[in-house]
């Protein structure tokens, strides 16, 4: 048992640190880089980088649901509007603070998720893709019904004022929006880390590789895969309240189906199955657009397909996959020279 826990990647030292250390070390220089970025930017990118965190958090709700839990979801826009929604309401209509409205479209969101996996747990594979599809579809037109015009604003949106920074903090909003924005997201990913690295996550896991087998293990399936989805929801809900805070502005035609598409992709190409792929893919939804548009404005989206293409045939994995796999051949060479001399 002892020689079986040295040989695992935990254990293994490279200049005197676990690969633990290492991994921990990383992640902590990438928060301390992201605390210096605003300060060494322009506003607009500070502003681009704000919504990279965004599409980061909902991202991560496409991968638990999907890629650990494999419900396949084309409608999480649906969520990402109603917290958008929330947020904007609750800020120009009762006044409240824009940090409060986050927890809150994240509730509401959270239930509305459960409830609708309540019934979805009868769909599986296309039939419940399907089914997440109509619900993307059907939210942008609830949204401009007149009957609740006078509090979503119609097809003319929302206008949300941006927050400023308190205490007296020398930022700008944009700044100031950005460091919100990357608490959120550090929040947002630990609650996620902590869920899928427990018991919950396991029955998850379990239930996407062998539900039959899970179900006869004592897995309540039913109430896990509505869990699931719930808290994906949540995520998407908090994502939505954070983006429409960010662009200042909210209004149906801004979550049309493509929205939810758009997230499949970035979770695809991000890596689906990892939760660092989500900021992987966020990245490419977020400047990819921008490149294809600078190579050809007259077909942008020619240019965008093929960089979807590149990226799936160079990465079948995502790109965490692809660095994940560059990082173990780096280590075996390692493992080698240390060996041989």
């Amino acid at each position: 048992m002892t020689e079986a826990r040295a040989r695992t990647p935990a254990a293994v030292t490279y200049y005197g640190l676990s690969g633990d250390a290492w991994k921990n070390i990383a992640i902590l220089a990438v928060i301390v880089a992201a605390c210096v970025l605003p300060f060494v930017i322009s506003n607009y990118r500070t502003f681009q980088f704000t919504l990279v965190l965004v599409n980061a958090i909902a991202l991560l709700s496409i991968n638990i649901l999907t890629g650990f839990n494999g419900q396949i979801s084309l409608g999480h826009g649906a969520f990402y509007a109603i917290g958008a929604y929330t947020a904007a309401i609750l800020i120009t209509h009762f006044g409240v603070p824009y940090w409060v409205t986050l927890p809150i479209a994240g509730a509401i969101c959270l239930m509305a998720g459960f409830l609708f996996g309540l019934p979805a747990l009868r769909l599986e594979g296309l039939y419940l893709a399907l089914a997440t599809f109509a619900l993307g579809v059907a939210i942008p037109q609830i949204l401009k019904y007149k009957g609740i015009e006078d509090w979503t604003g119609g097809v003319q949106g929302i206008v949300i004022n941006k927050p400023t920074a308190p205490f007296g903090l020398k930022l700008n909003p944009d700044q100031w929006l950005y460091f919100v924005a990357l608490l959120v997201t550090i929040i947002v990913f630990t609650i996620g880390w902590n869920l899928l690295r427990g018991r919950v996550g396991r029955a998850i896991v379990a239930i996407r590789d062998q539900p039959i087998a899970a179900q006869a293990m004592g897995i309540n399936t039913a109430f896990y895969k509505s869990l699931t989805f719930g808290v994906s929801a949540m995520f998407a809900g908090i994502a939505g309240a954070l983006g429409g805070i960010a662009i200042q502005f909210v209004a149906p035609d801004s979550f049309a189906i493509t929205l939810s598409l758009s997230f499949l992709f970035g979770s695809v190409i991000g890596g689906i199955f990892s939760l660092s792929g989500a900021i992987y893919g966020a990245l490419f939804l977020q400047f990819i657009p921008h490149v294809s548009e600078g190579i050809s404005k007259a077909a942008p989206g020619a240019v965008f397909g093929v960089f979807l293409i590149v990226f799936m045939f160079i990465m079948p994995a995502g790109v965490a996959g692809f660095l994940r796999l560059a990082w173990v051949r780096i280590r075996r060479r390692m493992a080698n020279r240390r060996a041989q001399g």
